[in-house]
C-alpha cells in the first residue's frame, strides 16, 4: 500500500482547488464518441494470434493501433 492509499480523506489538502458552482456545470457539454462499423477484414494468421494472445479485447487493440497510426499519419 502506499503512501497516499495509507491517507484519510481528512489529511488530503483541498485548499488550492477552486470549489465548483452551478456555472461551471452550465457551460459543460457531453459529446458521445461515433458508434464503431462493423466490418470483415481479412488479416495475416500471425498477425491475429499476435493480438489474440492477450486474450480478450484484441478488436479493441487492433482498433487503437490503427487509430494511432491514423493520428501519427495526419501531422
Amino acid at each position: 500500500m502506499n503512501r497516499i492509499d495509507k491517507m484519510s480523506d481528512q489529511d488530503i489538502d483541498y485548499s488550492d482547488i477552486p470549489e465548483l458552482d452551478d456555472s461551471f456545470l452550465s457551460n459543460m457539454t457531453v459529446e458521445l464518441p461515433k458508434p464503431k462499423e462493423r466490418i470483415s477484414l481479412r488479416l495475416d494468421p500471425e498477425v491475429l494470434d499476435w493480438f489474440k494472445k492477450d486474450g480478450p479485447g484484441y478488436q479493441t487493440r487492433i482498433n487503437a493501433v490503427l487509430k494511432s497510426y491514423v493520428e501519427a499519419c495526419k501531422r
